[in-house]
């Protein structure tokens, strides 16, 4: 008998092996993950070696009386869910090609629903022990269209460059930001609206529990966004509700830390509740109770409130006060705008822009003109494609970089995107339009139709690694790559995304202090 223990043993000691070796294969990263909500697969690509999950719930259908309420925890599943489709879009006008947005910068056409809260995921991890950088992307579309499914949004190249990428929906328009008084009595947290901003929130909280299982880092987690995403991304920095949820942060064309325009002002709560009232009264409802009860296609075409406020919840205060105060969420940051925005209206000529500047800046146009004059068609038409550029983006990074400096620690990188963006026969020749940078930092021009030079493949090569650099490790210097200088007032310098990529001084300088300076007395 005592022979026979040695081999029992070893038997023994075989079969466990084989069941851990099963076990091991049976939880697979490119086969099926573990959240904690239940089982999901995805599709694993043997070419590029990526595995996608598409369309994971990370809050419940905001439907029925859940429809404008802070986001709930989805339920948990028996089962696999397969996670191979992106969810549906949340509910917005159709979205259609315009203007220099060609298919692959808009959501799909359809679904579109407001069972909407869906993210989904990109990873070449092989185990849940990787520990690679998590890559949160936010998406743009005024706060009223948009999806984590734009093709120009996909997660395959970041993933191949080592991160974990993940893009997440959230609620637009009026079922994303309307703020109600019998909202706000019912709300544990006495506050309405900002619900799309709360998704967020919810998202960043489920990729806290669960990006470890995806072969990624809970430690190590940016949040990047273009446009409203960027806007959100300044909110987020500023919010309470999101502090230890991330760790670095990017924003392309956005923030709201001056009242610059509307969207960056923000209303207070009491204001948002008001027009909140109208519009159901618009509808014909009395009650929230009335305005759930109409469909979704009868909020969408009654054209209701749709943009972030100061609710006393998510924004306690104004972002400009919170970053002024130092109470914001101190992290790096990557900020810049694009060199040809596109806002700011049709440009004029020389004499008819004269009298745009006394619309725009009041008894200080004089002034204006003094340092900026146009005496020239060409002269008016440079300036107006520069001030469109600024008036909404540029200065909110400016102001943002000079805030971060007086009132954190972290560095900020600031950049400016000035590559034209190849057009097609037929199309129009928009430059270096907003959005534009986006294909580019993700390194993703082969998801558009557009004729790519060589050097459009490069500034994505190069634009991509600085972002990679930066998700690793809050600086986006690396071997082979431009030197890029932190900014701070004392050392105004900035990466100039172009043909040639170089670091530079930080350009319009002169123009972006006029603003600070007339905005910020505006807002006291």
């Amino acid at each position: 008998m005592k022979n026979c223990i040695p081999i029992l043993v070893l038997l023994l000691g075989f079969k466990f092996f084989l069941v851990s070796c099963e076990s091991e294969k049976s939880i697979a990263i490119n086969e099926q993950v573990t959240t904690d909500k239940g089982l999901v697969s995805g599709v694993f690509d043997s070419q590029s070696e990526i595995t996608v999950f598409k369309g994971i719930p990370f809050a419940a259908p905001p439907v029925g009386d859940l429809r404008w309420k802070a986001p709930k925890e989805a339920m948990a599943w028996q089962g696999v869910k397969v996670c191979d489709t992106f969810s549906a879009s949340p509910i917005q006008a159709t979205p259609v090609p315009f203007m220099m947005w060609t298919q692959e910068f808009i959501a799909p056409k359809e679904p579109l629903s407001e069972d909407c809260l869906y993210l989904n995921v990109w990873t070449a991890a092989k185990s849940a022990e990787e520990k690679r950088p998590v890559f949160v992307y936010i998406y743009g579309g005024g706060f009223s269209s948009g999806s984590g499914a734009v093709p120009i949004y996909d997660g395959t190249e970041m993933a191949k460059k080592g991160l974990v990428f993940i893009t997440v929906n959230y609620r637009v328009g009026t079922m994303g930001f309307l703020a109600h008084p019998e909202l706000t009595a019912e709300s544990p947290n006495h506050a309405s609206g900002n619900y799309g901003l709360l998704d967020q929130v919810e998202a960043l909280k489920w990729v806290q529990k669960n990006c470890k299982a995806f072969g990624g880092d809970p430690n190590n987690v940016t949040i990047a966004g273009q446009s409203a995403g960027a806007f959100s991304i300044n909110y987020l920095v500023a919010s309470p509700l999101s502090k230890g949820l991330f760790h670095r942060a990017i924003a392309e064309s956005g923030g709201a830390v001056l009242g610059s325009s509307a969207l960056a002002r923000g209303s207070n709560l009491e204001t948002a509740e008001e027009a909140g009232v109208k519009f159901a009264e618009s509808l014909g409802a009395s009650s929230i109770t009335g305005l759930r009860a109409k469909s979704a296609d009868e909020i969408l075409n009654g054209r209701g409130p749709g943009i972030p406020i100061v609710d006393g919840y998510f924004l306690p205060e104004s972002v400009g006060e919170i970053f002024a105060q130092g109470k914001q969420n101190d992290v790096p940051v990557i900020m810049g705008w694009n060199q040809d925005e596109g806002f700011g209206g049709a440009p004029v000529p020389a004499d008819q822009f004269k009298e745009r500047a006394k619309q725009l800046f009041g008894d200080k146009a004089d002034a204006f003109l003094k340092l900026f004059p146009v005496e020239t068609d060409e002269a008016a038409f440079a300036l107006q494609n520069d001030l469109g550029a600024l008036q909404t983006f540029g200065i909110q990074s400016y102001k943002w970089m000079q805030l971060q400096n007086q009132t954190a620690s972290s560095k900020v990188f600031m950049y400016r995107f000035e590559k034209d963006v190849p057009y097609a026969e037929g199309m129009n020749d928009y430059g270096a339009f907003h959005t534009g940078e986006v294909p580019y930092a993700y390194n993703n021009l082969k998801m558009s139709p557009r004729p790519w030079t060589e050097a459009d493949s490069k500034v994505a090569e190069t634009m991509s690694d600085y972002w990679v650099n930066f998700a690793k490790n809050g600086d986006p210097n690396g071997d082979d790559l431009p030197h890029w200088e932190a900014c701070s007032p004392d050392n105004l310098k900035a990466m100039r995304f172009n043909a040639e990529t170089k670091g530079a001084e930080l350009p319009n300088i002169d123009l972006l202090n006029f603003l600070d300076n007339f905005y910020s007395n505006q807002s006291k």
